[in-house]
Order: structure tokens, then sequence, then C-alpha cells
């Protein structure tokens, strides 16, 4: 009878997969001996500090709230630096000679190294000791974003502030009044044609900018990838949404806190030390942009140094992964054992889930949509609104992000209280599409009649046959102000041939021959020009456009954990670290690398004066700016209008996910129970 008993026992163990088998209960003795004997080794991985910081004061901050707290201030500080890059994108244009296309492309050269490395990290490292590989992040993820602020401010050291920037200065011509003299003159009406403006190594700088990008991907990759999967693994599901959204908030504050360190040093002349002649407002003036890289650089050391104090793993997950430690060995290939099929056959089970499937198209197009304003605001606001550098990164930066913030708290304070349903997130989405639609459509006619009207004059005036006979090709940008208030390129394109000052102390060019043929008024006392742009003003239109703006910051934020919800409970767990970052590649690939490229083609098709060298045609002084906001804006809106369509797809399969946990959940009596419960859940979600 015993045998038989013994023999029903072992058959029965064979066909239930919670029941333990004898090898079972040997490898828990096993890792019982571990937690004795072997606990140096655990409690090292759960334990705060390192080296001579190590002590019991420190342990009380291995909790799940200080993981979020320094997981998203290191986050905050690692988008200080992608908001900075943006916001100082029009002074390198300008700087260095660069085609917004151009620029574009340098801008997603971070994520084609996210692209390269998301998936991959997230497949082979996702289902290891994710606790470890975020010690790596906190070594080498945020090290290279250190790597990347100090190449990227090692231009300005390699190679100036430039001689634009320099002959715009008071010093150049104390120094050398000759020289100063000849650059005066260049701008007069000149009877030969001049020579080419000679731009040495100027692809090098666009080389640095884009190979810096490339850096700071990896450490993105390593950060997003793992840390949202780390946290969402030690924590129950019900603290999950607040967690997201506190990292979030604390990751959104670091887009307002850069915007506001490059208004701060876009202030400042490009070399501090010199006095220009001009002021923030005039459209040549380059501010400091290399001086935030430096504040950045010592930054991100100080968080990577908090990260590294972190433990590898939270002391409240050890006890849960000891019970699953069993568990896991059966589900889970090794790291070593891992190949490209397994890899594959894991991208067709998510490929048939279509709510993952349709959610992570929907984020592409709505992210495809909306990069041009990410990137791009701050030139937008400088062109259509004729606003400083300044104040305009001020705005998109500071203001507009700030009622992002607002929006991540709020979402996830109604999420933990309220407990949606996935349904019900789905359609937020899709609302949230719809509403951002509708206020891209209003950007359309919150134009600036004033900044339309100069800069179709300007063309005109630089495209009669008087200035083309002054061999105005190579001249400068440096605009002039005729008396019925029309902007020249220079006083080369107005025609004037002489140079004198007011009383008032400004540059005033006489003989203005080219002012005839556009001129309200008429005879010699008309034919002179003021230095500097004619004044426009678009303070209202741009108060309208920023109330805009601030409100769908605030709508569309809310949506980003209710998305990163779906994105996490529509798969099954050991395919959630994996998940993330083939959508992570998916939307680099769709997305991020080719909107930037695409609305810098399309902004510099619409440009009308450019800056010519001999090699290239350099950046782009003048926009039709009525064109530009038409074609740019609706052709984002569109994007999204079809992303909203497929978060309408989401809500109908998303009819059977589950988000939250129940609110009571059957306990058992033991340890052997709980793990008994998961295993039985784990198996009918693979099922």
């Amino acid at each position: 009878m015993a045998e038989d008993r013994k023999k029903e026992t072992l058959e029965t163990s064979e066909t239930l997969p919670f029941i333990e088998k004898p090898f079972v209960i040997s490898e828990k003795l096993k890792d019982s001996a571990e937690d004795g004997t072997g606990r140096g080794e655990e409690s090292e991985d759960t334990s705060c500090g390192f080296w001579i910081f190590r002590g019991p004061f420190m342990q009380r901050f291995a909790t799940e709230k200080m993981y979020v707290i320094l997981y998203g201030l290191a986050g905050c500080v690692m988008t200080m630096t992608f908001a900075y890059f943006n916001a100082t994108i029009t002074t390198l244009e300008k700087r260095y000679k660069i085609p917004t296309k151009t620029s574009g492309i340098i801008s997603v050269g971070n994520d084609i190294s996210t692209m390269l490395t998301a998936a991959l990290l997230g497949y082979y490292a996702g289902n290891g000791h994710r606790p470890r590989w975020m010690g790596i992040v906190s070594r080498l993820g945020l090290l290279t974003i250190v790597a990347f602020c100090l190449l990227t401010s090692s231009l300005h050291f390699l190679y100036g502030p430039g001689e634009d920037a320099l002959k715009l200065t008071k010093e150049f011509g104390q120094v050398n009044e000759t020289l100063a003299r000849q650059e005066r003159d260049k701008k007069l009406c000149q009877t030969s044609a001049g020579g080419c403006i000679q731009e040495v190594g100027q692809w090098v700088p666009q080389v640095f900018l884009f190979v810096a990008q490339l850096i700071s991907g990896v450490g993105q990759a390593l950060f997003y990838t793992l840390g949202i999967a780390y946290m969402d693994d030690n924590a129950t599901k019900s603290k999950t949404p607040a967690m997201l959204s506190m990292s979030t908030f604390l990751r959104m504050l670091g887009p307002a806190i850069g915007y506001s360190l490059a208004a701060l040093c876009l202030r400042l002349y490009i070399e501090p030390t010199l006095e220009p002649l001009i002021g923030r407002e005039d459209p040549r003036w380059m501010g400091a942009w290399w001086l935030g890289w430096l504040v950045l650089a010592a930054m991100m050391l100080i968080a990577a140094f908090l990260l590294f104090m972190f433990p590898r793993e939270l002391p409240s997950s050890r006890k849960r992964r000891l019970q699953l430690k069993q568990y896991e060995r059966r589900q889970s290939l090794p790291i070593k054992e891992r190949s490209f099929s397994d890899m594959m056959k894991t991208v067709r089970r998510l490929s048939k889930n279509k709510v993952y499937v349709y959610n992570t198209s929907a984020s592409i197009l709505y992210f495809f949509g909306y990069m041009a304003y990410w990137i791009f605001t701050p030139k937008y606001i400088e062109t259509q609104y004729r606003q400083s550098a300044a104040m305009a990164t001020m705005a998109a930066g500071t203001v507009a992000l700030g009622f992002s913030a607002a929006g991540v708290l709020i979402s996830g304070y109604v999420i933990s209280k309220y407990r949606p349903s996935a349904r019900s997130m789905a359609c937020w989405n899709a609302i949230v599409d719809f509403v951002t639609v509708a206020g891209i459509l209003c950007y359309v006619a919150i134009g600036c009649e004033g900044s339309d009207r100069l800069n179709s004059l300007s063309t005109l005036s630089t495209g009669n046959s008087c200035s083309a006979s002054c061999h105005c090709d190579y001249v400068l940008y440096a605009p002039v102000c005729s008396p019925d208030n029309i902007t020249y390129i220079s006083a080369c394109h107005a025609g004037c041939t002489e140079r004198t000052k007011d009383a008032l102390g400004r540059t005033i060019y006489t003989g203005c021959q080219c002012m005839d043929s556009s001129s309200l008024f008429s005879g010699t006392e008309s034919q002179f020009a003021v230095d500097g742009t004619c004044p426009v003003d678009c303070f209202n239109e741009f108060l309208v456009f920023l109330a805009v703006m601030c409100f769908l910051k605030l709508v569309g934020a809310s949506s980003k954990s209710t998305n990163l919800l779906i994105a996490l409970r529509c798969m099954s767990p050991e395919d959630k670290t994996f998940a993330l970052g083939l959508g992570s590649m998916a939307a680099s690939l769709l997305g991020f690398i080719p909107s930037p490229i695409f609305f810098g083609w399309l902004i510099d098709n619409y440009c009308l004066v450019w800056g010519k060298t001999c090699s290239n045609k350099g950046n782009c002084w003048l926009y039709d700016t009525k064109s530009l906001r038409y074609a740019l804006n609706l052709t984002a809106a569109s994007f999204i209008f079809m992303g909203g369509f497929l978060n309408i797809s989401v809500w109908y399969h998303a009819k059977n996910l589950k988000i939250f946990d129940e609110e009571d959940q059957p306990k058992g009596n033991s340890n052997n129970k709980e793990v008994e419960l998961k295993t039985m859940d784990s198996k009918s979600q693979e099922k």
C-alpha cells in the first residue's frame, strides 16, 4: 500500500505542474541553506552603498519609494540633456551653418543607437538578474550621457565662437580697425563679385554632434528598457500606476529645467567675455550654448553616483524571488542558452497580440506627428512670432512642460483611485489624439500677419535686378529697415553705398538706390535704411499660441501612464522586458528617426534666404512663415489623426485585458501555496 501510494503521488506530480516533485524540495532546502550560510552574497545585493559608504544607516533607503525617487531623478537629469540640445538647435545651426534637415539627422543619432540596442538588451538582459544590469546602467549608461555632454561642449573649445560672432563685438573693431572697416564695407553695394565664404572643416562639428548623440542613445536604452521593467517587477500591480506616474513626473521636470538652463545660457553671448554690438532680439545673436553642457555633465555624474549607491535588488522583492526561483528555472532559458531563434519565436508571439500591435502602432504615429513640436518648437516660435531664442526656449520648455508634469500627476492619481478598465484607458488615449489634432489645427489659425508680411516683402526686396547688380550673393545676413517698414537682407541688397552714425549712435545706410522700386516714398531723402530688422509686434499672437500649447501638453501627458499600462499588461510576464525593448526599437525605426529628418526637410523647403558658403548653402535665415505654418501643422495633425483610429482598435480588442489585481486575493497558509497560485496563473496566461 505504501509503495502504491508513493507511486500514485509521483505520477500525479508529473501531470499537475503546481505540485512539487522531490527534487524541488531539495532545491528549496538548498535555497534556504544559501539564505543562511551564503547570506553574505545576498546581503550585498540588497544593501545600499558601496566601499566605505556602506553602513547600517544606509539600509533604510533600500525601499521601493526611494528607488522611484532615485530612478526619477536620474531620468530627470537625462531628459535635461535632450531638452537642452533641442533648445540650442537654432544656435548650433547659426554657429556651424547647418541646414534644418541636417540638424534633424543629428538629433536622431540617439534614437538610432537606442533602436539597435533596446530590443537585444530587453531580451538577453531582461530575463537575467535585472538589478545587476541596473548596476551596470548606473556605471555605464549614465556615464555615456556624461560623455555625450562633454563631447558636445568640446566643439566650442576646439573651434571657438566663430568669426561671424566675433565680428559683431566691440572688441573686434578695437583690436583691428582695418579688418573691421573691411567687414563693414562688405555689406555695401559692390561693383564686382566678392569671394565666397570659406568654412574650414565645417563637416567635422556635424560629425561630432552626431557621434555624441549615438553615444547617448546606448545609455538611454539601458536606463529606460530595464529600469521600467525592474520597477514593475518590484511592486504589486496596484502600486505600479502610482510609481510610474511619480517617476514620469520627476523625469518630466527634466525638460523644463533643461529648457530653463538653455534660456539662461542663451541670454549670454557666445563669448561671455566680449561685448556684443547687437541685442538678443537680433536674429544674428548667438548665445553661450556650450556653457550648459558643462553644468549637465556635473549633474549627471552626481546622478550616476546616487544610483550607484542603490542596491542591486530590493529586500522586499528578494523573498518573492527565492519563492519563485524554481519556477523561473523551469520557465526561462538561461542567458547563455538563449538564441536568435528563441528571440524570433517571441517576436512572432508578440506579433499575434493585437492589443500590443495596435497600441504600439498608435504610439508610433503619435510620436511621428508630435516629434516636430518636441524638437522644432523653439525654431517655430522664433520664426512665426519674432521672439528671441531665450524667450522661445523658456516658453517651449519651462512653461509648457510644467503643464505636462501636471497632466502626468493628475492622470496617475485618477488611475490609482478609480482603477479604470483597459477599455477606458484605450478610449481616453483615442480622445487625447483627436483633441491634439484639434489643437494643432488651431495652430494654423494662430499666425502673425506682421511677420508674414515682413517675410514676403523681404523676399521681394531681394529679388530685383538692382540688388543683383550689387553682387550680394555671399554677403552675410545683416538686415536693415527702410522708411516704409520693409526689411532688406543687408545694406547691399538695398543698394546702399554709404554708412554713417546718427545722434543716437545707430548705423544709418544712405544712397540706397534699390529702394525706389518698392518704396512708398519718393526722392533721395527716402533712400536710407537703419541697421536691424523692422519692428514687428507678434506678442499677443504668441501668448495665444502658448495658451493652446500648454493645454495640449496637459491633455497629451495624461495619456502617458494609460498607454504604458496597456503595454505592460497586454503580454505575459516573461515577454515584458523584451516587448518594451522591441516597442522602443519599432518606435525609433518608424517614428523617432524618420520624423525629425522628414520635418527638417519640410521646414527647409520653405526657406526664403539661405546663408551661402563655398561648400553648401549653410543655414536658413528667413522662412515663408505662412506656408510653413500650414504645411507643418497639417502634416503633423494627419499622422496623429491616424493614430487615434488605431487607439479605437485597441479599445475594441482590450475587452478582456486585466490591468489591476483583484481586490481580495485568496491567501494560502504557506509560501508553497502562493507559488502554486502564481504558477497556475502563469500557465493559464501562456495558453
